[in-house]
């Protein structure tokens, strides 16, 4: 058996997701889009970030982190503010022995879909297909990942087959 914990980083909205694959069968068993408010300041969004991710692993014990990496838009000041949040969910993730995966957007469409260029309908779409999701996830960042953690179980032959 192997359980990862996979992650869409952001600092406002923080997607979440715990998969677990089983004699080559994946399953979600858990799912969240974790929100910080943008009136409490920038350092303690992180650290809120960082104490949900520790939490999540405390409860659900995952060997390995899949996370997407981070594409630079033309808002710099926002990719800065996600990087930081990266760097703490890797900090935290790694204080607690998670062996770290890291995927592009380009790679995990290409994974899930099949095509590089798939919008969000047609991810959401197929990460319905391929693993089942419980009825009222409707925000993107959770579908996301999901697909960041579909893409760790199908690409990653060295995941412990004891995470």
């Amino acid at each position: 058996m192997t359980r990862i914990l996979a992650i869409d980083p952001g600092y406002e909205r923080l997607g979440i997701a715990i998969l677990e694959k089983e004699n080559g069968k994946e399953r979600l068993l858990y799912s969240d889009c974790f929100k910080t408010k943008a009136t409490i300041p920038h350092h303690q969004r992180l650290s809120l970030l960082a104490e949900e991710i520790k939490r999540v692993i405390n409860e659900y014990q995952p060997k390995s982190l899949a996370i997407e990496t981070l594409l630079f838009n033309s808002n710099q000041k926002t990719a800065l503010k996600v990087a930081e949040a990266r760097g703490a969910i890797l900090a935290s993730a790694s204080s607690l022995g998670l062996e770290v995966f890291e995927y592009t957007p380009l790679q995990i469409k290409i994974a899930v879909t099949g095509y590089g260029r798939s919008d969000k309908n047609q991810m959401i779409s197929m990460v319905k297909k391929l693993i089942a999701v419980p009825d009222g996830k409707a925000q993107d960042d959770e579908y996301d990942a999901i697909a960041c953690g579909l893409t760790c179980l199908a690409s990653e032959k060295q995941l412990s087959t004891h995470s």
